[in-house]
């Protein structure tokens, strides 16, 4: 039974690692097309893109560590039936069940890993990633003139050059709007040739200037009025040489603090989401409370005192409540009442669209609780629906392994988001949507489980034939 074992464990721990690896693989790459907009021509160093992948990847794990186990499963059960292994362990006495103790344990062993990864280490990594994501999103375009067009990344400026050498810093007919004082394009400079170079400590762009012109308009700074008519005071200034410098600190990539965002449902672990929870909806029943005592006070008793002293006897007739008032004052009380129930609309609309705030935010919290769970318990229920389909398809390699995995992890994912949407929505409680795709499946494993035992031709085109020629041959010779 030892080397059994140990033949079933090499035959699925070496799939298991590949298909990991090119999970995540192929999911980072998606991760990377849906943000690349805001990485490329941020001039970001190399340590931070290695560090937003690595944390990209950990919240990857979720998606790509169910779908090596099915494809694995699928893959080593296969090759196993393939070359007649599974056979051989059959004739022997030794039940398909057998065969998978010591991948059962594993997928137990790497449920446990599961969970103490989505309680413990995921919310750290989400907490990182959307830091940095946010950082990166927040980071200015790297500094590049481009011959021909205007620049405006540097704030107070606008910058153009006709024509840059190879070397990148040496610039022709060169053009600069200074309009940092906040009162439009008062100064012009303008130079035939320049050369560009940043400072020692990288915080100004300095461009000497060379043989240029300085066009400024003299703004009277006190109140004043200028006489129609009469024009601003224009200086004109020639040179031979000027150095601008230009501050390139927003250009530098900056790290914001972290406890704005750890508070945030995704950055939790399933104590800190039972103690969120109980806090939101402990404000919340304090909302509705307060609520409840406004809408008494504010609106369902306010009386005029001065029109209730006119009407003491304010009784109610077949005519209607108004006719215990003088007919001077009927106007004025209903349209104070209209007044009031407008007042009162408006103040129960915004009240209970608070309300399905909170509630949302609250159910959030409840699905992010049972994802963590639902995440190590689906990779067990892969498992079962793998190992039984590779026992019963018994095709190896990427090829039917490869189609088989993909349609039922999209059945799986499929589920699981209309699961998890309707959940959030508050159509179906949040323990039946994140549970969904698990209760679906799981009956599936059970079935495919016992038709492996009795080696059931599932899978078998053939007994299919065979049973259709069966069908027809009965309709046809009765």
């Amino acid at each position: 039974m030892k080397k059994i074992y140990k033949l079933v464990l090499v035959s699925y721990l070496g799939p298991f690692v590949l298909t990991f690896f090119i999970s995540i693989f192929i999911l980072l790459m998606q991760f990377l097309w849906k943000y690349v907009d805001d990485l490329v021509g941020k001039g970001l160093e190399w340590h931070v893109i290695i560090e937003l992948l690595l944390y990209a990847s950990a919240s990857l794990v979720p998606l790509a560590l169910p779908l090596a186990i099915l494809l694995s499963s699928v893959m080593a059960f296969g090759n196993l039936g393939e070359n007649h292994e599974l056979e051989a362990c059959k004739a022997v006495g030794v039940s398909l069940q057998k065969v998978m103790t010591p991948l059962i344990v594993f997928s137990v062993l790497v449920s446990l890993l599961a969970f103490y990864f989505a309680n413990n280490v995921l919310p750290y990594a989400n907490l990182k990633m959307g830091t940095l994501l946010y950082d990166v999103r927040q980071q200015k375009p790297a500094f590049a003139l481009k011959e021909g067009f205007f620049y405006n990344g540097i704030e107070g400026y606008s910058l153009k050059v006709g024509k840059k050498d190879r070397d990148g810093k040496t610039l022709y007919d060169i053009m600069i709007y200074d309009h940092s004082l906040g009162m439009g394009n008062t100064k012009l400079i303008t130079a035939k040739s320049g050369n560009m170079a940043k400072s020692d400590d990288d915080r100004f762009l300095v461009l000497t200037l060379h043989n240029g012109s300085s066009y400024e308009e003299i703004i009277n700074t006190d109140r004043q009025r200028r006489p129609a008519g009469l024009s601003r005071p224009f200086l004109r200034t020639d040179f031979e040489e000027e150095v601008v410098r230009f501050d390139l600190s927003g250009f530098r990539f900056t790290r914001t603090d972290e406890d704005l965002f750890k508070d945030n449902y995704q950055m939790l672990n399933l104590s800190q989401l039972g103690a969120a929870e109980d806090t939101l909806a402990g404000k919340m029943n304090e909302r509705i409370e307060s609520f409840v005592n406004e809408l008494k006070v504010n609106f369902l008793f306010k009386v005029d005192s001065h029109l209730y002293a006119e009407a003491p006897s304010c009784e109610f007739s077949g005519k209607g409540i108004l006719y215990n008032f003088p007919v001077s004052d009927r106007a004025k009380i209903a349209e104070m009442a209209a007044a009031n129930c407008r007042s009162a609309k408006l103040y129960i609309s915004n009240f209970l669209d608070d309300i399905d705030s909170r509630e949302k935010t609250i159910i959030r919290h409840q699905v992010e609780w049972h994802r963590k769970l639902t995440f190590s318990f689906a990779c067990m229920v892969l498992f079962f629906i793998g190992v039984p389909l590779g026992a019963i398809i018994r095709k190896g390699g990427l090829g039917i392994p490869m189609i088989v995995s993909t349609v039922f992890f999209v059945i799986f994912y499929l589920i699981s988001i209309s699961g998890e949407k309707f959940a959030k929505e508050g159509i179906i409680p949040p323990i039946a949507g994140m549970w969904l795709a698990s209760a679906v499946l799981l009956p599936l494993g059970i079935f495919f489980t016992v038709k492996a035992t009795r080696d059931s031709s599932l899978f078998d085109i053939t007994a299919y034939m065979n049973l259709l020629k069966k069908i027809f041959r009965k309709i046809l010779f009765r």
